[in-house]
């Protein structure tokens, strides 16, 4: 992979420089952003008089002349602005130099910015001063305490910041993305922008006319595919999801000298739902992941059994609510954060990345769940991301859109899958290991799945060969009584359950069980009836979730797990430090 700009043709619109001015009439595409929208009010909610002054606590009031650019596209923002007089327009621009006004901030009470403001990373617009612009700016540090201390004031600005997200990732380009449908490395890069919740657009590497000029200029070979183009003209040639994640400024900065209260590694529901707690309990806290809020969860297609979600909620959506939240009370959130190692012989412990830096907390929580289990099948590798896959996201239910696919294994995962798959594909085939559902599925995801005209469960069957060149063609199996069958398929996404994704603990000589899950309380080798029942064999480590041996593996008992393993955390920390 190599970094560089866009050559000539697609130069992006030129940007002033620090202490230059952009005058009003710069040509930009007018698209209808929120014009229409149903929540225009909630997306942008102008504060009274009342509110202003209670915002003023927690911010100072600033002054820019017209043509000062507040904002801009791959840089990180001041803070919040809002508005007490003149005019401020927003921009989102693509790495084409493609541009769409977003919204101008016209009315006295009006505020800028989205959720990113949270975490300080990036702004994905430009925002410029169109008239003199007084305005009181809330920093990002001061947000929290905004946000916390007016609990009325603070859920509509809370609410206004999350939609403005989520309305900005389907309507605004930002991160471009090219290549051909269907590529794995291009399936593998979309998801992690959407579960990051990052704008972003994929052009079709033949068909698209904006993709056709692009490369006329790139030149690329087969293997620099997918090409993406970072909203600042940076072009990455076939990244993998640290280095586009970098380009973005998606990766955040710890500083090394700071010693946290408690240092989460996993941000699943067990692991967010930690970080909530702690966080509003004061600790500071530092939360880890190598990939995306919400682990396996955060992609389920619609959890239904969920308390206090009558309709249900897809996995996405109740991961970015906690994700958000977390930032709210003022955790430390590092995603794209892989974690290497575990060094637990002294105190306190620390936590190395695999970019080589270290983090030091007084505690430390594994939260790291489980990793997808792979079907003991030859060539099953060469065809991940190729028709194989491990999870159903609407990115995946496009490709397989009125085609006949295959679904293997047994578990509420599977069963979720199946229904939102069903939405999308031809016919759905289901293969379990079990003669029945009921030894492995809620029973009212087996009414729901029954229930589908074009699903087919096949019972006592599992999955033998995998036949195709460059992509899946068709599968072989081996049903009761030994019985061999094959059928086409292109697509075949495994739901076989998952193993304990403990391998990073090596360094520290945590206890496990002879399924590589961690031991805690009273199943330690050495635990008596005063063993606190999350702490692991190492003092000042626990762990929650998916990954903690004898767990309950359903979202609400790892949201329990988190939630009370604040206390255990803060008891240890009265005794100790």
């Amino acid at each position: 992979m190599s970094n560089e700009s866009i050559p000539g043709g697609a130069t992006p619109f030129p940007q002033p420089a620090e202490g230059e001015t952009r005058s009003d009439d710069d040509t930009v595409t007018d698209a209808p952003f929120v014009r229409s929208h149903p929540r225009l009010q909630q997306l942008f909610p102008i504060l009274t008089e009342a509110e202003i002054s209670r915002v003023r606590r927690f911010g100072r009031v600033s002054r820019y002349p017209k043509g000062t650019m507040i904002y801009r596209v791959g840089e990180r923002t001041p803070g919040m602005f809002v508005l007490l007089s003149g005019k401020i327009r927003a921009v989102a621009r693509d790495g084409l130099g493609r541009e769409q006004i977003i919204h101008t901030f016209t009315h006295r009470g009006e505020f800028t910015s989205d959720v990113n403001q949270f975490s300080n990373k990036p702004s994905f617009v430009d925002s410029c001063v169109i008239e003199d612009v007084e305005a009181v700016l809330v920093r990002p540090d001061d947000l929290s305490p905004l946000l916390i201390g007016e609990a009325e004031l603070g859920e509509k600005i809370m609410r206004a910041l999350i939609l403005r997200r989520f309305v900005a990732m389907e309507r605004v380009n930002g991160a471009v993305l090219v290549g051909a449908p269907g590529n794995p490395r291009l399936l593998a890069l979309q998801n992690f922008l959407r579960r990051n919740t990052y704008p972003n657009v994929t052009l079709d590497a033949e068909q698209d006319a904006d993709s056709v000029a692009l490369l006329e200029g790139l030149t690329p070979h087969r293997d620099d595919f997918p090409l993406v183009v970072c909203p600042n003209g940076t072009v990455l040639r076939n990244p993998d999801e640290g280095q586009l994640a970098s380009c973005l400024g998606l990766i955040p900065d710890f500083d090394p000298a700071h010693v946290y209260d408690v240092a989460i590694v996993g941000a699943g529901p067990a692991g967010l739902a930690a970080a909530v707690y702690a966080a509003s309990e004061g600790l500071s806290v530092a939360v880890l992941d190598c990939r995306a809020p919400g682990g396996q969860a955060g992609a389920s297609a619609r959890i239904e059994n969920f308390f206090g979600f009558p309709t249900g909620i897809t996995g996405h959506a109740l991961a970015d609510r906690a994700f958000v939240q977390a930032q709210k009370f003022g955790a430390h959130i590092g995603i794209p954060c892989e974690v290497k190692a575990l060094y637990c012989d002294k105190q306190p412990p620390v936590v190395e990345l695999t970019n080589g830096h270290r983090i030091t907390a007084r505690t430390v929580v594994i939260a790291t769940g489980a990793e997808y289990r792979r079907p003991v099948v030859e060539d099953l590798e060469r065809f991940e991301g190729r028709g194989v896959y491990y999870w159903a996201t609407p990115i995946e239910a496009k490709l397989c859109r009125k085609e006949p696919v295959l679904l293997i294994g047994g578990g509420n995962s599977a069963g979720q899958a199946v229904v939102f798959l069903a939405s999308h594909a031809e016919h759905v085939h289901m293969f379990i290991r079990g003669a029945k559902l009921e030894d492995s599925m809620s029973h009212y995801l087996i009414e729901r799945v029954l229930a589908l005209p074009n699903v087919t469960v096949h019972t006592r069957v599992e999955l033998t060969a995998l036949e195709g060149t460059e992509r899946l063609e068709r599968v072989h199996y081996r049903g009761a009584g030994g019985i061999e069958g094959n059928m086409t398929i292109h697509h075949l996404f495994v739901f076989i359950g998952a193993d304990p994704n403990t391998s990073w603990l090596n360094t520290c000589g945590i206890s496990l069980d002879n399924h590589g899950f961690v031991r805690t309380g009273i199943d330690l080798p050495d635990a008596n009836m005063l063993s606190i029942s999350l702490q692991t064999s190492v003092e000042g480590v626990f762990a929650i979730g998916d990954v903690r041996s004898g767990s309950t593996k359903r979202v609400a008992s790892a949201v329990g797990e988190g939630a009370g393993v604040v206390a255990q955390i803060q008891g240890f920390l009265s005794r100790v430090y």
